[in-house]
C-alpha cells in the first residue's frame, strides 16, 4: 500500500498521533491485566479467609475478609468499572481523535508515517549498498535456526 501524501509535516505528526494511540492500546492492555490478576488476588484472599475460618482462625479469616476479599481498588470501584470508565470516556475518545485523524489527513491509512519510510527505504540506497538490493530482496544467506530456537546467521550456526 503507497501513501502519496504531500505534506510530509503533516505525515510525521498523524504518525506521532498514531503512536500515542499504540501506547494508550499498551496501556489498555496492562489496565485489563490488572483487572485479571486483581481478581484472581480477591479470589485467592477468598479463599485463604475460608480456609482459616475452617481451621479455627476466624479472627483472622475475619481479619483478612473485611480487609482484602471485595475490596475497591479505588473508591468505590472495583476494577472492572475501572476498565470501563476507561474504554468508555478516555480510549474511546482517543481512539475516535486518532482515526479522525488518520481518515481526513492521510486518506485513512493508519500507519501512514511508517508506509512513507518504508517506502523511503525501500527506494533510497547509501553508497554502501549495492544496487538493487533492499530489504525486500536481501542479498544474505537465509538465517538457520540454532538450538536455541533463535535464527541464527550461517556463520555462527556452528559455533
Amino acid at each position: 500500500m503507497e501513501v502519496n501524501v504531500e505534506n510530509d509535516t503533516i505525515v510525521d505528526a498523524v504518525g506521532k498521533a498514531s503512536e500515542g494511540l499504540e501506547y494508550v492500546e499498551r496501556a489498555r492492555g496492562h489496565l485489563y491485566a490488572f483487572h485479571q490478576l486483581i481478581g484472581r488476588a480477591d479470589a485467592l484472599f477468598e479463599e485463604s479467609a475460608r480456609r482459616l475460618a475452617a481451621q479455627g482462625c476466624t479472627d483472622r479469616a475475619g481479619s483478612l475478609w473485611r480487609n482484602a476479599v471485595g475490596r475497591d481498588v479505588l473508591e468505590g470501584r472495583w476494577t472492572f468499572e475501572v476498565v470501563e470508565h476507561f474504554d468508555d470516556d478516555y480510549y474511546t475518545s482517543v481512539r475516535s481523535e486518532v482515526l479522525a485523524l488518520e481518515e481526513m489527513l492521510v486518506a485513512g491509512h493508519r500507519h501512514a508515517h511508517e508506509e512513507v519510510m518504508r517506502q523511503r527505504r525501500l527506494s533510497e540506497h547509501p553508497e554502501f549498498v549495492s544496487p538493487g538490493v533492499s530489504a525486500a530482496t536481501p542479498d544474505a544467506a537465509p538465517m538457520r535456526s540454532g538450538r536455541s530456537g533463535l535464527a541464527r546467521a550461517p556463520e555462527a550456526a556452528g559455533q
